[in-house]
């Protein structure tokens, strides 16, 4: 059986790279602070990704209006994208988006 692509999962969390103390809200996939995220699941919310690596967001993109961070796993090189949420550090998006 498979499991469902997503699963919302409500859960708070100290961010491994620089500390912030991140409330969640069911869709929160990585730092507000830093924008570094963990990889942690196979489909959304599910916590089946036995990898664990820390991913860096790389990239800041556009598509029709909604921007999504690229993060890069440091320990697999696995790509994913999120989409950036109303809370995330405004100033770390800006400098995100000035990288490439």
């Amino acid at each position: 059986m498979f499991g469902k692509l997503f699963q919302k999962k409500k859960e708070d969390f100290i961010c491994e790279k620089c500390g912030f103390q991140n409330q969640g809200d069911g869709y929160t996939n990585h730092c507000q602070k830093c924008l570094w995220s963990k990889h942690v699941d196979v489909n959304p919310g599910d916590r089946a990704e036995s990898c664990r690596g820390l991913m860096k967001p790389v990239d800041l993109v556009n598509e029709g209006g909604v921007f999504y961070i690229l993060h890069r796993c440091v320990k697999c090189g696995a790509e994913k994208r999120n989409k950036a949420q109303k809370g995330d550090d405004f100033k770390e998006l800006i400098n995100l988006s000035r990288k490439y």
